[in-house]
């Protein structure tokens, strides 16, 4: 185990608040983007943590459930401050975006069908649509270095977008198949990991306001882990207890709470490969959103601050919006929104603040490291898969699912083309793909240009 580090760092808990707050505002672009302006201001700017202790922090939340980007600032946070440095840092990284979304979802809800809210919508597809289909370019440059790695990404994007099989077994067995790997020393496996933010040459842990030792309160204790684990249990599953008990497991408030309640546990392989999973229950089992909403949620999330994977939040808000009885739908929207929110990420904490000690006393593993390559390159197929759906949902009005040899098909009717549709996803990925435009800026572009063809076509 390293040494313990007997000097403080120094760095006033007030500073530290007003840092996260500057992480959490600025915290736009998807995890690369989030880790990328963390990596920027904690190891570059203020030198609190190191280049290879950062990356470590970095690689552990990669193999968790749950937004990786979020889970790290709690890490950082803890390491710094103890528990409550560990809260701030989390709860201020959601809190923007939440607030956010929650207007958006109030305008979506109440002018959704005004021709300017949907052409803003429209617009915010197409962009969606080249976004992702950038992640996909983006993370398998990084994670597909060699033959097997491109052939775990391709078996991931057969089995679910053909065989529909479930992205949890997809991400568990490439997970195993990278840690068997790396136990017998396969190189193929050690491909690095997490979001290429930093480099060898970076701030060295030595030279950091932490040092490279552990704080003392980064120690391992058992009797303080049962403890903290025992206080997020409850507070993440009391209220899911309390719906089921109350409501029946048929109300959209309990299922709310049940489903993203799993999805915190078994949904791993960052923001995007979570979509699908998220995509693939909310509109095909639930019925809370058509196709195309799914899409309108993911472009909120893409233009505010805070994890992608926040989009949950309009899936809820819009569930309930729907589908609650005996409340006024605004009131049953925000409370879903709420509930949302919660069972997504108070899981996050737990995470961190039970697996965070043990796993500072790891700062090299081969077979977790090839694991974690592994789940990348697997990830890659998920993400293509989602954007392939996504493309002939925003591209063609009419698909159509056929199953051969226990495949399924999508075939888009090609009569149902939606030109302008198609006109604006091309666009927006000639901007990305060939002239490096940022993502905002195509997403803001993109928006504008659907709110003025809706002066002319919605």
């Amino acid at each position: 185990m390293p040494p313990v580090n007997e000097t403080p760092h120094q760095v006033p808990f007030r500073e530290a608040v007003m840092v996260w707050l500057r992480v959490a505002m600025l915290s736009f672009g998807g995890p690369a983007g989030q880790i990328a302006v963390m990596h920027r201001i904690l190891v570059e700017e203020k030198k609190w943590v190191g280049e290879r202790r950062f990356l470590h922090a970095l690689n552990y939340c990669m193999m968790l459930p749950g937004p990786e980007a979020q889970q790290l600032a709690i890490y950082i946070g803890w390491l710094m401050h103890r528990t409550k440095g560990g809260l701030v840092a989390g709860s201020l990284f959601v809190l923007p975006g939440f607030i956010a979304i929650l207007a958006l979802s109030y305008l979506y809800a109440a002018l959704g069908n005004v021709g300017l809210v949907e052409g803003l919508f429209f617009g915010l597809k197409a962009a969606v649509l080249a976004v992702v289909l950038n992640a996909v370019v983006r993370i398998g440059k990084r994670a597909l270095k060699n033959r097997i790695m491109l052939g775990l990404a391709a078996a991931a994007f057969v089995a679910i977008f053909f065989f529909d099989i479930a992205f949890p077994l997809i991400i568990l067995s490439a997970a195993l198949l990278g840690y068997w790997g790396g136990k017998r020393g396969v190189t193929a496996f050690q491909v690095g990991g997490g979001h290429g933010d930093g480099s060898d040459q970076g701030l060295s842990d030595r030279d950091s306001l932490l040092g490279e030792g552990l704080p003392a309160h980064a120690r391992p204790n058992r009797r303080w882990s049962l403890r903290i684990s025992a206080t997020f249990l409850l507070l993440w599953l009391t209220p899911v207890v309390v719906l089921l008990i109350t409501l029946g497991g048929e109300n959209v408030f309990s299922q709310i709470a049940t489903f993203f309640s799993k999805m915190a546990v078994v949904t791993f392989g960052g923001a995007y490969a979570v979509l699908g999973y998220v995509t693939q229950e909310a509109v095909q089992n639930y019925g809370w959103l058509a196709p195309g909403e799914m899409l309108d949620g993911l472009g909120m999330a893409e233009t505010t601050p805070g994890p992608l994977i926040q989009v949950v939040q309009f899936v809820g808000f819009m569930g309930a919006f729907r589908e609650a009885s005996g409340l006024d739908p605004m009131v049953a929207a925000t409370l879903a929104a709420v509930l949302t929110t919660w069972v997504t990420f108070v899981p996050c904490f737990l995470w961190i603040f039970l697996g965070a000690p043990y796993v500072e006393r790891l700062r090299d593993n081969r077979a977790l490291s090839a694991a974690l390559s592994a789940i990348t390159a697997a990830v890659v197929g998920v993400i293509l898969n989602l954007a392939i759906w996504f493309g002939l949902h925003v591209i063609f009005a009419e698909v159509e699912e056929r199953h051969a040899l226990g495949a399924r098909l999508l075939l888009p009717n090609l009569a149902s083309v939606d030109l302008l549709a198609l006109l604006f996803a091309a666009g927006a990925m000639v901007a990305i793909f060939h002239f490096k435009v940022g993502m905002l800026k195509v997403l803001g572009s993109c928006a504008l240009l659907g709110v003025l063809a809706s002066l002319v076509v919605f």
